[in-house]
């Protein structure tokens, strides 16, 4: 539960504990003496919603992936480059927004990354580029092919990530700065030949931001090269999200630069999102730093909520801001005072999205929220990972009908909402 030990003579205790407390997840057992059956077959007599037990996306995803990297394998590198190029121009995404050609590029490269990833763990550094150098040559033989670029550079840039680590700054040697620093060098010349704008071209626009890690100073041109990414693919909220988190202090920006950038966004967008971009821009950022919670506009926020789920009503979406509101946003609660006021008001929200707008679970959009929407976390096995978000999105919703389920009322979830009927 939430480290609250710290406001024990504020007043915002009371408020934090009503709040929070509610939303709680099947390993943590509900503190209140009207307390919610834990086990999971109790629960579901008193709660009935549909499961969306097909993993649609990531299914989708991996398909687009293989596809790329059998292409490769196959060595049909004009038909892997007219597939990239057709998904880039056609704006193709998965249903929770990602970028089909950029898939394809993974799966063309993930051969060669992996191996690379294989032979630092082992030590083995005979054969680290043998793969880079294959592509190396495959790019030699269409110098103007764009898609070829992009999957050549972005192998470069996941080979430095691999040097580097994703640890801070500090912890990195100085050989695997150096190798992650020529890497991201090597992918920045590649693409350099190439405009995203005139080429009208996402999936190039995206590998270009991708660079700024490796740039002296980023914090000057950030912006200016995410706001390109976004005016080229407004739809996508990805785009949004990935600028607000880049905006951060720990990374390129400033918080004063990610409010401003919030706001401008949503103003470019407002035919596509409404007020919608402004909650993109915040939606990673006010999760990861209880600072930039403090410092949102929460009414702009909760604004932008409801014209995301008016513009985007399907339910990948709604789950999505639902998981986000209970689950990922409450991690930082009791860290900063200042910033659990905001974060309460984010986190009611819930109330009226479970309520007006759920009538099914993703369960694993429920199980990525529980690990901060983290791509890089390693999964396992993913039954036992869409388990654990399904009980935890059941715990949740079922909580939120508490009064009426202790009152002896089923809860069924249909196509137009809950309906309550007598136990």
């Amino acid at each position: 539960m939430f480290n609250l030990s710290r406001f024990s003579n504020s007043s915002v205790l009371k408020a934090l504990a009503a709040r929070f407390g509610r939303f709680q997840t099947p390993e943590t057992p509900f503190g209140s003496k009207r307390a919610l059956p834990n086990a999971q077959e109790s629960l579901e007599k008193f709660l009935s919603i549909p499961i969306c037990e097909d993993n649609f996306d990531s299914d989708a995803s991996q398909e687009v992936q293989r596809h790329g990297q059998f292409l490769v394998r196959q060595d049909r590198w004009d038909d892997l480059s007219k597939a990239i190029h057709k998904a880039d121009q056609n704006r193709e995404t998965t249903s929770d927004g990602m970028l089909v050609a950029d898939l394809l590029a993974y799966g063309a490269r993930a051969d060669v990354v992996r191996a690379v990833e294989h032979a630092l763990a082992d030590g083995n550094s005979k054969c680290l580029l043998d793969g880079i150098n294959g592509l190396e040559a495959v790019r030699r033989e269409h110098p103007d092919d764009m898609a070829i670029a992009v999957i050549l550079a972005l192998a470069h840039i996941d080979i430095g990530w691999a040097w580097r680590g994703r640890g801070y700054e500090a912890t990195v040697l100085t050989q695997n700065r150096k190798k992650f620093a020529a890497h991201l060098d090597r992918a920045a010349i590649i693409l350099s030949p190439f405009c995203a704008t005139e080429l009208n071209s996402p999936v190039l626009c995206a590998a270009q931001c991708a660079l700024l890690a490796g740039e002296s100073d980023p914090n000057t041109h950030v912006a200016d090269k995410y706001e390109s990414l976004i005016d080229l693919h407004p739809q996508n909220h990805r785009h949004m999200r990935a600028m607000g988190h880049h905006l951060l202090p720990r990374w390129f920006g400033s918080y004063e630069q990610l409010e401003l950038e919030a706001r401008r966004t949503a103003s470019r967008t407002q035919d596509v999102w409404g007020n919608g971009a402004y909650t993109w821009v915040y939606f990673d950022a006010i999760a990861l730093d209880a600072k930039a919670c403090e410092k949102v506009d929460v009414d702009f926020f909760i604004d932008g909520l409801h014209d995301i789920v008016a513009t985007r009503p399907e339910q990948e979406i709604v789950n999505l801001l639902t998981s986000y509101c209970t689950i990922a946003l409450r991690h930082g609660a009791g860290i900063s005072e200042e910033a659990d006021f905001p974060r309460m008001r984010i986190v009611d929200c819930a109330n009226w999205l479970i309520r007006d707008h759920l009538t099914e679970v993703h369960p694993l959009i429920w199980a990525h929220a529980a690990e901060g929407f983290d791509n890089n976390a390693r999964i396992t096995s993913l039954s036992r990972f869409a388990a654990r978000g399904r009980a935890d999105a059941l715990h949740i919703i079922a909580d939120q009908f508490r009064d009426e389920i202790i009152g002896g009322k089923h809860v069924k979830f249909t196509s137009t909402g809950p309906e309550l009927h007598s136990a």
